[in-house]
């Protein structure tokens, strides 16, 4: 497969390291949040910032979007967890039933429900309709890191600082699984779109792919020279991107897994310092990543 990226724009204007990145609610826009405690709002089209802010009074490490329900959902490294009302732009409820920074952030429609990993250690699940903790569950002693659905198999996976990944029946919340996944922190993990396969990243740089019948382990690759701290699939289901705490951002051919193109500082003007996040749009096919230099990047992938 021959790809081409281009680089469309730096979107500048936090003063702090980025963490945090969602779709908006909708394609042609996308949230970023930072250690500057904001988060803003980029139309994808001008290349240029909302009218949106938020101001919070600790770090912004997790953003959840809610279209369906005109909600922002943040995570804050006080292990706050902020819901705002977009369409009167308010803050309707605090809650703070984690101890330590929020890492991710996921909602669920099937289940009306999302869901908060911590680095307390805790993974919370909380009602969007009271918007209320509805049951907490203590994983281990290290931070909980990223949170995935699968709802072809009705699945939940949460990877953990352990280096574990569990995964849950997704309505009853029973734990069907529990493996050892990666040397030190399991960073990231994403389900395939066709559901079958679940990939993960860790701290020991390595990318792996697992077989969601069994969760047995299909391939591992050492995918960066330094952690992974996240995974995307294009919209198009052909490509998956992974971000590193090595500065870059890779392409990898979503069947053979075959790295395709390494996008970095010196060929692609990329990031010059850790990636922390992704996000691929629908929107013309754009690719966003961000990270400690403080830019959001616009990518255009073309194949």
């Amino acid at each position: 497969m021959k790809i081409e990226v281009k680089k469309i724009s730096s979107l500048t204007g936090h003063i702090g390291a980025v963490y945090a990145l969602a779709q908006g609610l909708s394609q042609s826009t996308v949230f970023s949040g930072s250690s500057d405690k904001l988060v803003a709002l980029w139309d994808l089209e001008t290349m240029q910032a909302e009218k949106f802010a938020a101001q919070f009074s600790a770090i912004v490490y997790a953003i959840c979007s809610v279209p369906e329900k005109n909600m922002l959902i943040v995570g804050t490294s006080a292990g706050s967890v902020h819901v705002i009302d977009l369409e009167n732009k308010k803050e309707i409820k605090i809650l703070q039933h984690h101890t330590e920074a929020i890492f991710d952030i996921q909602h669920c429609p099937l289940t009306n429900c999302f869901y908060t990993a911590g680095g307390d250690g805790n993974f919370a699940i909380c009602s969007m309709e009271t918007i209320s903790l509805l049951k907490i569950k203590k994983l281990c002693k290290e931070k909980v890191r990223s949170i995935a659905i699968n709802y072809l198999t009705s699945e939940i996976a949460v990877a953990a600082g352990d280096g574990n990944i569990r995964v849950y029946d997704l309505i009853s919340l029973e734990e069907k699984k529990e493996f050892t996944a990666h040397q030190l922190s399991a960073n990231s993990v994403c389900y395939s779109p066709d559901g079958k396969t679940l990939l993960s990243g860790g701290r020991d740089a390595h990318l792996k792919t697992w077989n969601t019948s069994t969760y047995e382990l299909i391939q591992s690759i050492t995918a960066h020279n330094f952690a992974i701290y996240d995974i995307v699939f294009s919209p198009d289901k052909k490509l998956v991107a992974t971000a590193s705490r090595d500065k870059t951002v890779k392409l990898w051919d979503a069947q053979t897994m075959e790295l395709l193109v390494r996008i970095n500082k010196e060929n692609f003007d990329g990031h010059v310092n850790s990636v922390n996040k992704l996000v691929w749009s629908n929107h013309a096919n754009y690719l966003i990543s961000t990270g400690d230099d403080r830019a959001v990047i616009v990518w255009q992938v073309k194949y």
